[in-house]
């Protein structure tokens, strides 16, 4: 089975690693890209500033569990400080001790006198000596307190940086995210303008009904006109010349004036003797 399971994985391999290799590969991978590309820039706008909003939000957790850390370190730190003072307090003690006694052991006396007790000398050297261990084994204590209280006081100042970073990185992320809301509601107000348009066509068809209705009418008058003068018929009436050479005369007078006038005369006369 395993042996099957191992076949099985090896083939895999190699055909991705010959599917990466060939050209079948890279337009597998354009298509991947272009379909989460284009799933991407399919996602509203305000859909992904709302998923930016939730992000932000979610960091919330993570730096109230920053800020517990902190706190529970300021704790340790605390503590530290106190062990190391009580200690260095102990070993300044034990210093002035041991001097004492050292002092008095110089003057090599056979007994010293110390809270209403009598000690030889020989107890007074081994007091010192033990104390002289204790000292050296607090001091060691307190070097490596003081090493300890050093490295979580560095710790703890990194940890406060890192946690006033997040912080201002945060607040950085939230004004963006309302100025990116702002650009997006200037970009909709702008577009709505764009593609605002009063649709006229109802307005062009009543302006069309009326001119249609306007050259039905002159047509109707221009064809009443037509029947009222009779165009087109014959005139049945003969035309009469009675009065013809009356006219004639007349014209002449008022354009020619009276040399006319007896010229038409003269001419009728002749006229009339024919």
């Amino acid at each position: 089975m395993l042996r099957k399971l191992f076949l099985a994985g090896t083939t895999f391999a190699l055909l991705s690693g010959i599917t990466l290799a060939t050209p079948i590969g890279s337009y597998a991978r354009c298509g991947w890209n272009y379909l989460t590309d284009s799933a991407s820039d399919a996602v509203p706008l305000e859909w992904e500033l709302k998923r930016a909003r939730t992000m932000i939000a979610d960091l919330q957790p993570e730096i109230q569990d920053n800020a517990r850390r902190i706190a529970q370190e300021k704790i340790e730190v605390a503590k530290l400080e106190r062990q190391l003072s009580e200690t260095d307090m102990r070993l300044a003690k034990a210093q002035s001790e041991i001097e004492r006694l050292s002092d008095d052991l110089r003057d090599e006396s056979p007994s010293y006198s110390y809270g209403g007790k009598t000690y030889t000398s020989v107890q007074v050297k081994s007091d010192l000596g033990n104390r002289f261990k204790r000292f050296k084994t607090r001091q060691e204590t307190s070097e490596k307190l003081q090493k300890m209280l050093s490295a979580r006081q560095a710790s703890l100042r990194a940890a406060s940086e890192r946690m006033e970073a997040m912080l201002d990185a945060r607040r950085q992320l939230e004004v963006e995210v309302e100025n990116l809301q702002a650009r997006v509601g200037a970009l909709r107000v702008a577009q709505t303008s764009s593609q605002l348009h009063l649709d006229d066509s109802a307005l062009s068809r009543s302006r069309e009904l009326l001119d249609e209705i306007a050259m039905r009418i002159d047509v109707e008058e221009e064809t009443m006109k037509v029947d009222v003068e009779y165009f087109g018929e014959i005139d049945l009436d003969e035309p009469s010349d009675e009065n013809l050479l009356e006219d004639i005369s007349a014209y002449m007078n008022r354009v020619n004036g009276s040399g006319s006038d007896a010229l038409v005369s003269i001419d009728l006369s002749a006229d009339s003797s024919l």
